[in-house]
């Protein structure tokens, strides 16, 4: 069998036909015979280059409003027979098979569609059947068939066309052939997914076909790949490329500063917030988010749910960070951010984001619901005799969305709508407690006043009773210990309010 190939005829049948023209006319330079199907056999027409459609090789019309065009023997025999095989010479030339040496098939716009929360009736149309069964077909014979199923792989095909005279060898049809399964094996894990959302059935199928190589993983001797569509996430206005441990706390930061609507600006560092601050302004809030840990704010995350002026540039602008995230920025304030060029600085944009999640573990994959809830002043229920005050009820609701999106376990302290600290990662409840008492004191911040949200019960009295003694007025935790009582106990003996949400926060 000879490695190298000549195209002497393809079939092309797309739904995109951008790009396509300068194919059509350089595959006519090399006298390649064409036949295709509905619009695109119009769109070749009016390029004055000789096309056949598909029906005068099957003697057989296009039915069911297009739904049946291309699913005949004639052409799928046409791409699948054998070249180097002589059984199914002879078949060909029986049944009067043309030879069909490179297919040009895209998809119908399957996942545009359900974006676009089209009718079931609509989206069910945009399943591609014809298509992807040629796509398949080609794919499988790449000994002697090239396949483009995608106008992505246009630029790569021309390229191939032009510098090897209308020839293709095995590894370029192969390449091909790998990514058409890539393309096939993509649609249809969408239209499961579509399926699925109302079936439920059991089965993980993910597939993203967007990559970004990273400059390594988590450390420099791990590789690391990012999957997913960055540019549609944000718009990058400078700075060098996200690495593996930017983007897991910038995924941190935006799910953080989205349960927030007031101006806030959270600053981040190892998925966990070391400081935030809501205010009614942006560079107010920077201030008291920079306030609640300096030390930990070299070299973190920034971000913030409003618009970057000048005043909070400037001062973001003394502080090394590696990222500076915002709906917007003002011109003089992007101009001062932009003087240190390898920071980062990104634009998020609006996108809707999955509400699930999942990770590798062990042999396998294991997936949830994303913690999605967000508590109210509704979702509290007093525990204790005393209630806590407005402006305490304020401050729970705040620190109970920080420990929210904490490692556990967590202990969370804040007052006047401030984090001051927190203790994170723990193996035990007390000594997060305890972690976040000295890091308070070691920025100077007066407990007293101040409320500790928990990110899951309390299984002994011991934590009111240190948070009590540093200062702490006022507790918000799930609740659900069958000890609760003697925290209760403790708090109504002292003077502590304390409200229970029903809802544990754990994040590992």
């Amino acid at each position: 069998m000879s490695n190298t190939k000549t195209i002497k005829s393809a079939l092309i049948s797309v739904y995109y036909k951008d790009n396509l023209e300068p194919i059509i006319k350089k595959l006519h330079s090399l006298n390649v015979k064409l036949y295709s199907t509905g619009g695109t056999l119009s769109f070749i027409a009016k390029l004055g280059i000789p096309v056949t459609a598909v029906d005068t090789v099957t003697s057989y019309p296009e039915i069911f409003g297009g739904r049946v065009k291309t699913l005949h023997p004639a052409i799928f025999g046409g791409i699948l027979n054998r070249r180097d095989n002589e059984t199914d010479k002879k078949e060909k030339a029986l049944h009067n098979i043309p030879d069909i040496d490179l297919v040009i098939v895209d998809l119908y716009p399957f996942e545009e569609t359900v974006t676009a929360k089209a009718s079931e009736q609509d989206t069910i149309e945009k399943i591609d059947i014809g298509g992807i069964s040629l796509i398949r077909a080609a794919a499988k014979n790449f000994n002697d068939v090239v396949i483009i199923s995608s106008r992505n792989d246009y630029a790569e095909l021309l390229a191939l066309l032009e510098t090897k005279n209308g020839n293709s060898d095995i590894t370029d049809r192969k390449h091909f052939a790998a990514k058409a399964f890539a393309t096939s094996s993509h649609y249809d894990s969408a239209i499961f997914n579509y399926f699925n959302t109302t079936e439920n059935i059991p089965q993980f199928k993910q597939s993203v076909q967007k990559a970004q190589v990273l400059r390594y993983g988590e450390n420099p001797h791990q590789q690391g790949i990012f999957y997913g569509d960055l540019d549609g996430m944000f718009t990058k206005l400078a700075g060098k490329e996200l690495s593996y441990n930017n983007l897991l706390d910038v995924d941190a930061a935006v799910a953080l500063i989205g349960d927030f609507t007031e101006p806030t600006f959270a600053i981040l560092k190892h998925n966990n917030a070391c400081g935030v601050a809501s205010r009614p302004t942006i560079h107010q809030a920077y201030l008291d988010a920079l306030a609640g840990d300096p030390v930990s704010a070299f070299g973190g995350i920034l971000i913030a749910n409003k618009k970057i002026n000048i005043a909070t540039a400037t001062e973001v602008n003394k502080l090394f960070c590696e990222v500076v995230i915002a709906p917007a920025y003002d011109d003089d304030a992007l101009a001062m951010l932009k003087s240190k060029p390898n920071r980062i600085i990104l634009i998020q944009n609006k996108v809707e984001l999955s509400k699930r999640s999942f990770r590798t573990l062990l042999n396998g994959v294991i997936e949830q619901d994303k913690d999605l809830k967000t508590e109210t002043e509704a979702d509290l229920k007093p525990a204790t005799t005393k209630t806590p005050t407005a402006t305490e009820i304020n401050d729970l609701l705040f620190a109970n969305k920080l420990v929210k999106h904490t490692k556990s376990n967590t202990i969370v302290f804040a007052k006047n709508g401030q984090l001051l600290a927190s203790g994170t990662g723990q193996t035990s409840r007390v000594d997060a407690l305890k972690q976040a008492i000295v890091k308070a004191q070691s920025f100077g911040f007066d407990l007293h006043g101040a409320v500790m949200a928990s990110d899951a019960f309390f299984p002994f009295p011991d934590c009111v009773e240190i948070a009590h003694n540093a200062g702490i007025t006022a507790v918000i935790q799930p609740g659900g210990s069958i000890k609760d009582k003697e925290s209760i106990a403790y708090c109504d003996a002292h003077g502590l309010s304390m409200v229970m949400t029903g809802v544990r926060h754990f994040k590992h």
